[in-house]
């Protein structure tokens, strides 16, 4: 089992070790596997992966930043307390989902906050959360990983093209990424390609 002190448990970005960085890309379960076997570096990567939509879950259900902290402590600690009794380590992103929607309940039935809770109110302990605001995070969160395992310049256009609210005109992306404009058209068809065959891998 990992040695990780738990102040090293905080909803912040954690850098990835070299060997173990974005273009690599392991799947979940070889994370897991990795952290069974003491791997530390897979620890910092199976944070950064999940540290988002972690913490934005009791975020979106009406919680502070205190509280949404705690949320994200307790999930990840009990994902290390129970990391060699997983049965299916591919599965772990659900995992980390139902355990940090459990906290928030307990949180939510703590302070009585009526209103926020209202909304899960029904949905037993054991059922994913249907709020669509967390099943748009997680499609975000799928989109991010696929990105990152793009190459840099299809990562680039693609973000210029569709992670700004005004997208800049043609000639300006062509120019930021030193590339023709006439090309954009047919560069950016392949890919929405990559991206495409990504995230269906991914489960999307």
């Amino acid at each position: 089992m990992i040695n990780l002190a738990m102040d090293k448990l905080n909803p912040v970005v954690v850098k990835l070790n070299p060997a173990m960085d974005e273009q690599t890309q392991p799947s979940d379960e070889q994370l897991v596997l990795a952290c069974r076997r003491g791997e530390a570096a897979a620890w910092g990567v199976l944070v950064n992966r999940y540290q988002r939509l972690i913490y934005t879950i009791p975020r979106r259900t009406g919680l502070d930043e205190d509280q949404a902290a705690e949320v994200f402590q307790y999930t990840f600690a009990k994902l290390l307390e129970n990391l060699d009794r997983i049965e299916r380590p591919e599965r772990i992103r659900a995992w980390m989902v139902t355990t940090a929607r459990r906290e928030t309940l307990r949180l939510m039935r703590q302070q009585s906050t009526e209103q926020s809770f209202s909304s899960l109110e029904a949905v037993p302990d054991d059922a994913p959360l249907p709020d669509e605001a967390l099943e748009r995070l997680e499609e975000q969160h799928l989109i991010r990983i696929a990105l990152a395992a793009m190459d840099e310049r299809s990562r680039r256009l693609l973000t210029l093209l569709f992670y700004r609210p005004d997208p800049p005109p043609y000639a300006e992306i062509a120019a930021a990424l030193d590339m023709p404009e006439g090309s954009l058209g047919p560069t950016r068809a392949r890919c929405l390609q990559k991206l495409r065959r990504l995230l269906e891998d991914s489960g999307f």
